[in-house]
Order: C-alpha cells, then structure tokens, then sequence
C-alpha cells in the first residue's frame, strides 16, 4: 500500500511527495498505532497515567517491561511506540528537569519539558541520515499552571489534553473519554475513567483473570498536595482494577 502511494518519495527524510507529505513521519506515526496503548486523564486535582504492558514472548518476566516512567519529582509518562526510541528521549527529559533545576532553583514546566522534547522530534524529521523517533508520549505532571498532560507526536507535534489515549485502538478510546469524561473530575474517578478506556477493547470482562491482568497494567498518578509523581504497587493496581471490573 505505502509503496504505491509514495512512488519512490520514502527513501530520504528530507524530501517532500508532490502533496507535502513526509511518508518517514508517517510510518513512524504508524509505529506508534501498533504500540500497546496507554491513556491519560486529566483531574482537577491531579492526573493519572495508564498503559498496558506487552510481552514479545511467553518467556519475558513482564516485570522488567516498563510503560510508565518518572522524568522528574513532579512529572511522568508513558509511552506507545518503539520503546529504545522512548528511552533516548526520557533520558533526554531528565537531564532538561535537572539542568532547569541547577539553573533556576525550580522544577521545569511541564510545557517547557515537551517543547524540550518535541524540539529534538522536529530535528530528526529534517536531517539526512537520521529516521524520525518512532514513539510517542504522554507526558503528564504538576507545575505552577496545576495539573497538565500533553502528548508528543512523531512529527515533533504536541498538544495539551482534558483526557486522551495514544497507541493501538487510541481512536476508540479517545471517542469513549469525549463521551465520558466531565469537567471537574477527581483523581479518583480519573483513575476509573482511564482504566475503563484501558480495558474498552476487552468483549467479555467477566473472563479476566484480575491477577494475572494487573502484571500487564501499570499506573502512574500525581495529585495537587503532594506534587509528586508515583507508579502503584501491583496490590494498588489490582485494587483498582477489580473496582472497575466489578462496576
């Protein structure tokens, strides 16, 4: 299908197709829908991250497998892409949160941070001999502005969001939150709303196998008193999840 379509305008990052377009973004965009998914919600007292977790082999201990991640006291994300990728951006976040820290006294916006982010995406969307990065992230925390979540995309695109997904299904999931979700939200009731989005594409949720589906499942939350991001225990996360399946 891409061939057709790009009639030889995919061999190099730097050269438009007749209508404009960057098929190595695109593809990298297309990494990122079949990444596993990972939600994101915001509340008026903070925001909770989501994702869910997917093994490459039977074998794999799913405890190395990390989906969500700390950047910084104040500020988390998870991923849905090429995870190698993810990890060269957060390691680049981090040193940003720091340097911003040893420079002003202060943590990093959270703007500032994906602007940091998405400054180094639009790079490697102009340059020969690069590819672009083939991951996206939701990156959310609190700063003097309260609670914010914003999302990065491939093409170095960034956008602030009340509740959205990105991933396999993001489509669906992010239909059911503009249905679902309501102005003024807790963090408690987000954190219901997030993992119902997570667990939308499940048919028959009286089948889950609540153990088993909170190894694959990873949360990560911050609210307005303490300001500091945290990723739940597997026991936090089970409860959780057998609160939303039992409703």
């Amino acid at each position: 299908m891409f061939r057709t379509q790009s009639m030889e305008y995919d061999r190099a990052i730097t050269v438009f197709s007749p209508e404009g377009r960057l098929y190595q973004v695109e593809y990298a965009t297309e990494a990122v829908r079949h990444g596993p998914l990972a939600v994101g919600v915001k509340a008026v007292d903070g925001v909770v991250l989501a994702g869910e977790k997917r093994a490459p082999h039977p074998l794999v201990d799913v405890d190395t497998l990390k989906k969500i991640l700390l950047i910084d006291d104040h500020v988390g994300t998870a991923i849905a892409g090429l995870h190698a990728d993810a990890r060269k951006l957060i390691d680049n976040a981090r040193v940003q949160a720091q340097i911003n820290r040893l420079s002003y006294d202060e943590p990093i916006s959270i703007r500032s941070l994906v602007v940091d982010i998405c400054d180094i995406k639009q790079q490697y969307t102009q340059f020969g001999g690069v590819r672009p990065f083939g991951v996206s992230l939701l990156v959310g925390g609190i700063d003097d502005g309260g609670p914010q979540l914003f999302t990065t995309d491939p093409s170095g695109s960034f956008w602030g969001w009340k509740a959205t997904a990105i991933g396999k299904e993001s489509d669906a999931v992010r239909d059911f939150f503009n249905d679902e979700y309501k102005d003024g939200i807790t963090l408690d009731d987000a954190i219901k709303l997030a993992l119902r989005g997570l667990l939308k594409s499940l048919e028959d949720k009286a089948d889950v196998d609540v153990s088993e589906k909170a190894k694959l499942v990873e949360i990560g939350t911050i609210d307005t008193t303490k300001k500091v991001f945290r990723i739940l225990s597997h026991e936090e996360t089970k409860a959780h999840l057998e609160s939303v399946l039992a409703a």
